[in-house]
């Protein structure tokens, strides 16, 4: 009796503890099917349409690449951009029914298939940034993981950002008026300002079409300088622009007259496609040259590293070749130990997909941002993200699967240009 009753008391046990197993491996097999994403077999993931919609006259391209899977991924491209939305459909074409997973190999594809239809720069570049942001975007949500973690992980968590202040938006500012504008700045948390003294219509400006300052346009310049180094105080780092409007020989004087107020660099005081020229005026100072927003692929940089002509590289990462590309100039400065601090004008897809690649090279210096984030609404209608666009001069860098930043159709809708057909 004892001996049977041991036999079914152990029996009624093990019993219970079987159905708790296969309770809690249901659980288990319920949560697991839950975490699983609809991509799990990236194998069967294939490229079934491109479309794409432009805003602020053109000179925004935002593009979004979907699936056979219904993920899709979304890029931007800026500036060079105006008219391409055929270029976007060709480049789109040469890619559907392919892997968006194999994103440098798309990437080539595209560029070599273009090598007779301008894939060396200008708009068929910039469109390819998009194009490229958005493989790398929809790869990442494919896969579960970050935009940074595909480029080979992250040497920081949040990206330095100075504030392009916007100050030449002002007709003849004065030095109160970049004063009032860096404090304002600096209020907001920002550790670091720009602002642009290439006036069109300065008065003191004797010839419209000759490119050397006068000494009243030059005293305007160092004024105005000088206001914000004394409003901001000698640790807000300060960027000041002149938009390749000059010559060399302005370029030298106005590196050599800021020396003093200790710039963070000077940006493109003449056009930057005379490597040669800047070398001369690197040489002639001690402020740091900045060039690079209108270079393309690492091609551009080679002979301005090669030479010595800059202290900084700055190339746009939605123009200049993508998120891969910028990878690669920053990788390629780092071999001469010259500093990257991306350009960038584009909406916060942009600016957040910029932080990824910047995120993984170690020569990372600082990355733009706009005033225009906190003063126009358009900024935050366009697209839909999680948590502050930035926080104490810094973007946060999203761990979210992709970019971490998207598009808002029906947002952007309003401001689209007419005529243009619209993510069609």
């Amino acid at each position: 009796m004892t001996s049977r009753r041991n036999f079914l008391t152990k029996g009624a046990i093990s019993a219970a503890l079987g159905l708790s197993t296969l309770q809690s491996f249901g659980q288990g097999l319920e949560t697991a099917i839950e975490r699983t994403p609809l991509s799990s077999a990236p194998s069967d993931l294939k490229i079934t349409d491109i479309k794409c919609g432009f805003i602020r006259g053109g000179h925004s391209l935002f593009v979004k690449i979907y699936t056979n899977q219904g993920i899709y991924g979304c890029g931007e491209g800026v500036d060079a951009t105006p008219g391409t939305y055929h270029l976007v459909k060709m480049m789109g074409d040469r890619i559907k029914g392919k892997s968006p997973l194999n994103v440098h190999r798309l990437f080539e594809d595209i560029r070599r298939s273009g090598y007779f239809e301008g894939s060396q720069a200008g708009m068929y570049i910039a469109v390819l940034s998009a194009v490229e942001t958005a493989l790398w975007d929809l790869t990442g949500k494919a896969l579960g993981l970050p935009v940074y973690q595909l480029l080979g992980g992250k040497f920081r968590d949040k990206i330095r950002v100075y504030c392009d202040t916007g100050a030449y938006r002002t007709s003849g500012p004065t030095p109160d008026d970049f004063a009032k504008a860096a404090k304002n700045a600096a209020k907001m948390g920002f550790t670091a300002v720009k602002f642009d003294i290439d006036e069109r219509n300065d008065p003191n400006k004797f010839d419209s079409y000759n490119w050397t300052a006068s000494n009243g346009e030059l005293e305007r310049m160092y004024n105005q300088i000088a206001a914000v180094r004394e409003a901001v105080g000698p640790k807000v780092d300060i960027c000041v622009d002149m938009h390749g409007r000059y010559d060399t020989t302005t370029g030298k004087r106005v590196a050599k007259m800021m020396e003093p107020l200790k710039l963070l660099f000077l940006e493109e005081p003449f056009p930057a496609d005379n490597p040669e020229a800047y070398k001369i005026v690197r040489d002639s100072t001690q402020t740091p040259i900045c060039a690079g927003e209108n270079h393309y692929l690492a091609h551009g940089f080679r002979k301005l590293l090669e030479l010595g002509a800059v202290d900084i590289v700055m190339p746009d990462l939605q123009k200049a070749g993508g998120l891969g590309e910028g990878q690669r100039i920053a990788n390629l400065s780092n071999l001469y130990y010259v500093p990257f601090a991306p350009h960038m004008v584009a909406s916060y897809l942009g600016a957040m997909a910029a932080s990824h690649v910047c995120a993984t090279v170690p020569n990372f210096l600082i990355l733009e941002w706009q005033i225009y984030f906190h003063e126009d609404p358009m900024f935050k209608e366009i697209v839909t993200f999680d948590g502050p666009m930035v926080k104490d001069g810094y973007i946060p860098l999203s761990e979210k699967p992709g970019i971490g930043v998207d598009i808002n159709e029906e947002g952007m809708r309003k401001y689209a240009p007419k005529g243009v057909p619209f993510f069609e």
